[in-house]
């Protein structure tokens, strides 16, 4: 069974930092893109950074450029996000994903339950 499991959330204040993990059970995690996407109250999901099955790609949402960083440990089968500087508008519910990066798996899409941020003074 996959498990997608997100930690790491919580209350930080406006300029604060607060790192989000997202752990993998169940699946080949270096065989699969992992993506944070998050979820405002009232928006859509929105993509915040993915990084490519070897580390060696990431790509980031505009918003976010410069303050967040995506990283991956496949020996722990675990994805990161540290945010730094946080605003009140990174106040969401952020998601970890997971998708097949090749051909064999390229159908499978996993999704965590999601970890709650707020940023606020």
């Amino acid at each position: 069974q996959v498990q997608l499991v997100e930690s790491g959330g919580g209350l930080a204040q406006p300029g604060g930092s607060l790192t989000l993990s997202c752990a993998a059970a169940g699946v080949s995690f270096s065989s699969y893109v992992m993506t944070w996407f998050r979820q405002a109250p009232g928006k859509e999901r929105e993509l915040v950074a993915h990084v490519a099955t070897t580390a060696d790609a990431t790509t980031y949402t505009d918003s976010v450029k410069g303050r967040f960083t995506i990283s991956r440990d496949n020996a722990k089968s675990t994805v990161y996000l540290q945010m730094n500087n946080l605003k009140p508008a990174d106040t969401a519910v952020y998601y970890c994903n997971a998708r097949g990066a090749f051909e064999y798996n390229n159908g499978n899409d996993y999704w965590g339950q999601g970890t709650q941020v707020t940023v606020s003074s």
